[in-house]
């Protein structure tokens, strides 16, 4: 009787380890889906200007798309890419390569807006501080700050019926 009850007690534990396994999976993956929420395109400083947000495996991406200021650009769009990226948790920092002399750095974080649905505009903000670097040509560097608050734009496919 007691070989019978050894090899019921393995089976359980099997069981109880096959489980648990499950779980870790599981729990493991959450973060992942969670950070994948984060992407999505924002306003930026004007009307017609963005910040498009990508998160892979953990990794954050993305680039400031804005009209150009300067004689040369005036009236363009400008794609700044970004050069230096931190994700942690719902915290967020980019700085971005220079085009025509100026680059932009943010840090901040992502939040969703109570009473919002997923994928409606302005559903999650950027909140944070904005730095706007510009070198002249003598290779003088000014940089303004501000404190901005980007809105995320629709997003059709997540949105509720």
């Amino acid at each position: 009787m007691f070989p019978k009850l050894a090899r019921t007690s393995r089976i359980a534990a099997c069981f109880s380890t096959i489980i648990t396994l499950i779980s870790l999976a599981t729990m493991a993956q959450s973060p992942s889906a969670a950070s994948s929420d984060l992407s999505g395109m924002f306003t930026f400083l004007r009307d017609g200007e963005f910040v498009q947000l990508t998160v892979e495996d953990g990794q954050l991406s993305g680039f400031i798309s804005r009209f150009g200021d300067t004689d040369s650009d005036k009236g363009q769009f400008i794609d700044q890419f970004f050069e230096n990226t931190s994700l942690q948790g719902q915290h967020l920092y980019f700085k971005t390569k220079t085009v025509h002399a100026v680059w932009y750095e943010f840090d901040g974080t992502l939040q969703s807006v109570a009473g919002k649905q997923k994928g409606e505009e302005g559903y999650r903000v950027l909140n944070g501080r904005l730095t706007m670097h510009k070198t002249d040509a003598e290779g003088r560097e000014q940089a303004s700050e501000r404190t901005v608050m980007f809105q995320s734009f629709p997003d059709l496919q997540h949105m509720r019926k």
